[in-house]
């Protein structure tokens, strides 16, 4: 029998380890951009033509290559950044495997230009399928150029599997964001299409955050700093107003290189608890610098997920250094338990309670209703009482001569026994905490939340939207304009026909900037704005659960945006209109996200909570 074990070709293996590496070209955007800081350019342009798949381009002006390094750069494994394995333990520059240009030329067609300043002509070279097909000299800029074009033209299982030019820009945009925070000493600049989306002066920190995020953090930044023998902490968290609904404006550094921790993200939740909302998350970027013997970075190729040597206490500063920024900046709520002088002088205070007062008061009704029949308060039974008719509240209902119910009792079930045959009677529903909907049932009560009802029943409706029954747009008399973080104008630009379908028509208008025409035609009118603005930000929130679609993530959000929310009350018309919508609806018991509409309490149940 025949050996069966061989070795892969090169171009196989280095096609199989860029699947590791390069898995869309956001991934290619953050390799060579970390190859171009490390090179120490301070400038960097990124180009990129069809969301990277036709042309993805580097050009900065750093140190530049030597004919022979930009040969030897696209090898596997070759790298300038290690020599031996103790280099692995004080690693400062971004990349170091030697791993990326190797399995960008193994998907693409490359081409690079590069110069050193001290050499007279540079470095041309075409490489396709990990293959030199020209190499010769080249008049140009000191610095290099690096273009990858048609990428995954050689894996067209790869190249179908990338998303939409929308959603791969949106990845592109999340990496030149992550790098250009890191270093705002660097120029920074992003073309897409022939279009300038980025233009990132050199500044300060703070002048970088803005850039970014947008002009709504100029004011809402507090300063961190704070400096320890095991590490510095340094960077800005936004005022506890700007905390949002989703982990978007959320960016740690360590050793300026971007991670993804959890266990730090809860660190500085942590040190906002009881300042923001359970379910809202606060805005900071935040810069960690310790010793890299301290950190283990060669644990993904991503290297976007390290280990700490002792991450208890990273964790313990990072929540110190937050709360300080928050106490120094008055932030923290604070109690005064200074007495106001003026109290003093009050009459109840400085004047004697003479036995006449003493008389007057313990004869007041208000004293008596307190301390008789040892109670907290004694209602005093009065035939003008509001409360004389609270049994008329559990009799049964009556039924006048045209058959219609009268009270609040009914013995018609609507309960989810038999969900297609509901019959939804005609009583008088009660809002408690206007949030609860009571009603009454054959064999008990229904207690029903308004605004996961109103969920739920939006969310079918939307579904049927998507399914090729669209949802009437009303156009606007005044047409708003929404101004939109590039990073978001993007994100939206994705949804647009999505949207469009389910009612909103919504027009670019410029750079980052669009017109709300109409919306649906059953949402109110007013403040269209920010209503497009949060839902973004729950589109965003969904965005981490990768069983859904992208249809299905925008459904959820629009149904969750639109309900009505908790707290709002709502007349007898409205509480019966959601009701028959909701025992309409296929599974009208829980939302979209499994969460409960109704709570159905049986009267035997009841019986048997009070004895009997």
């Amino acid at each position: 029998m025949p050996d069966i074990i061989q070795l892969l070709p090169d171009h196989i293996a280095n096609q199989i380890a860029a699947g590791e590496v390069i898995q869309r070209p956001a991934s290619a955007v953050k390799e060579l951009l970390e190859n171009a800081v490390d090179a120490g350019a301070t400038e960097i342009q990124l180009i990129i033509n069809d969301a990277g798949k036709q042309l993805l381009q580097v050009i900065d002006n750093g140190g530049g290559m030597s004919e022979t390094d930009a040969r030897m750069a696209f090898e596997r494994h070759a790298t300038s950044k290690i020599k031996e394995i103790e280099d692995l333990f004080r690693i400062k520059t971004m990349g170091f495997r030697g791993e990326a240009l190797a399995s960008i030329a193994a998907v693409a067609q490359v081409e690079v230009k590069t110069k050193r300043a001290e050499d007279t002509a540079g470095t041309y070279i075409e490489i396709e399928n990990s293959v030199v097909k020209k190499q010769e000299p080249v008049a140009t800029i000191n610095g290099t150029s690096i273009a990858m074009k048609n990428l995954f033209f050689n894996v067209p299982a790869r190249r179908n599997f990338l998303k939409s030019n929308a959603a791969e820009m949106r990845h592109i945009v999340d990496e030149f964001i992550r790098v250009s925070m890191a270093y705002p000493d660097i120029f920074f600049s992003l073309t897409a299409n022939g279009q300038q989306m980025f233009h990132l002066d050199r500044g300060t920190l703070k002048q970088r955050i803005v850039q970014l995020l947008g002009n709504q953090y100029n004011a809402k930044l507090v300063s961190v700093e704070e400096q320890t023998d095991y590490m510095n902490i340094y960077g800005f968290i936004g005022k506890p107003d700007t905390a949002k609904k989703t982990r978007g404006d959320q960016y740690f550094f360590v050793n300026h290189r971007f991670i993804k921790s959890a266990y730090l993200n809860h660190a500085v939740a942590g040190a906002f608890q009881e300042m923001i909302a359970t379910d809202s998350f606060p805005t900071y970027v935040l810069f960690i610098d310790l010793d890299p013997a301290q950190v283990d970075i060669n644990v993904h190729p991503t290297k976007q997920e390290i280990k700490f040597e002792d991450e208890k206490i990273v964790y313990a500063f990072v929540q110190s250094a937050v709360k300080h920024a928050l106490a120094q900046f008055s932030i923290t709520p604070t109690l005064d338990f200074d007495l106001d002088p003026t109290i003093q002088h009050l009459d109840a205070v400085s004047k004697p309670f003479t036995s006449e007062q003493k008389s007057q008061a313990s004869s007041s009704s208000l004293y008596n209703t307190f301390t008789q029949k040892h109670a907290a308060h004694k209602i005093d039974p009065q035939q003008k009482s509001e409360l004389k008719h609270w049994r008329e509240f559990y009799e049964p209902a009556k039924t006048t001569d045209d058959g219609r119910q009268t009270t609040v009792g009914t013995s018609a079930d609507f309960s989810a026994i038999n969900q297609s045959k509901i019959f939804i009677p005609e009583q008088e529903f009660s809002q408690q905490h206007n949030t609860y909907i009571l009603a009454s049932t054959a064999k008990g009560m229904l207690i029903i939340h308004q605004q996961n009802a109103h969920e739920r029943v939006l969310y079918e409706r939307y579904l049927s939207a998507a399914d090729g029954k669209p949802i009437a747009a009303q156009r606007s008399l005044f047409p708003s304009t929404l101004h939109l973080s590039t990073a978001d104008a993007v994100l939206l630009g994705e949804l647009s026909d999505e949207l469009k379908q389910l009612g909103y028509l919504i027009e670019p208008f410029g750079k980052d900037t669009f017109v709300i025409q109409g919306t649906p035609a059953d949402v109110e009118q007013g403040n269209e704005a920010m209503a497009i603005e949060l839902l973004l930000e729950q589109f965003k929130h969904y965005t981490s659960d990768l069983k859904f679609s992208k249809r299905e993530k925008l459904i959820r959000s629009l149904a969750k945006q639109h309900s009505i929310k908790a707290g709002r009350s709502l007349t007898q018309k409205e509480m019966k209109q959601l009701v028959e919508d909701l025992f309409n609806c296929a599974q009208p018991n829980s939302t979209s996200n499994g969460f409960p509409v109704y709570m159905e309490i049986k009267k035997d149940e009841l019986e048997k909570q009070f004895g009997r």
